[in-house]
């Protein structure tokens, strides 16, 4: 019967409802600065870190507006949000993490977010004592979807990265975790992956607690499964 060496998780959008209020102020700086929705821009950056993101919009929006005063306006609506309103869990977490802890295998977090930050978000939602380890977007060189980032936490854990269940709820970390050869469950958030997406091979799931008992090929379901 197969065993998970480890289970990694992403973070935003997948353990915390995070990027629900990220597109909230996204557009509200985009209604400031006098653009139509933008929502469709907005879901190209997730799941990449900060400079990624910075790209991505540079390059859509710098020829329409001063691209500083826009970025400078959202990252104070973004704190000003977090200053105000608590981040939310996403639905399951706290049935599905203590049954993973119970199987005696290490968890860990793998986030395009800067290491400080993630466990700083972490522990405000209470769930940082979950994680063995916490693995950040500035801890590689290369941002998903490359896989450099799985690859690196399945070396600190010890783990063969073929052993490893990788959950996300996006596309570019669905890629990230498929390219270091993980198995991979998407439980889409802002995006709901397109066939030609799910035909990349990986698991789709609608919640979290599925996860416990989805048939894995050659293993039993997780919740069924012993420590050890």
């Amino acid at each position: 019967m197969k065993s998970f060496a480890a289970f990694l998780f992403d973070m935003d959008g997948l353990l915390i409802d995070s990027e629900r209020l990220a597109l909230e102020s996204f557009l509200a700086s985009c209604t400031a600065f006098g653009l139509p929705d933008q929502s469709a821009l907005f879901r190209r950056c997730i799941g990449v870190n900060a400079e990624a993101t910075r790209t991505i919009l540079h390059a859509a929006l710098a020829r329409q507006l001063d691209f500083d005063a826009f970025m400078n306006d959202w990252r104070t609506r973004h704190h000003q949000q977090h200053a105000t309103r608590p981040i939310p869990l996403k639905p399951g977490v706290m049935e599905l993490l203590p049954q993973l802890q119970q199987q005696g295998r290490p968890l860990a977090v793998v986030t395009s977010s800067a290491t400080a930050v993630a466990r700083e978000k972490l522990q405000a939602v209470g769930i940082l004592d979950y994680f063995r380890l916490v693995v950040g977007g500035d801890q590689v060189e290369h941002s998903k979807p490359a896989p450099d980032i799985y690859r690196h936490a399945a070396t600190l854990l010890a783990v063969p990265a073929s052993g490893c269940l990788a959950l996300e709820d996006s596309e570019n970390g669905v890629r990230a975790a498929l390219g270091a050869g993980m198995t991979v469950v998407q439980i889409p958030d802002l995006v709901e992956p397109d066939q030609e997406f799910r035909r990349l091979g990986h698991v789709v799931l609608r919640y979290l607690t599925e996860v416990l008992q989805h048939e894995f090929p050659d293993s039993a379901p997780l919740s069924h499964r012993s420590g050890g």
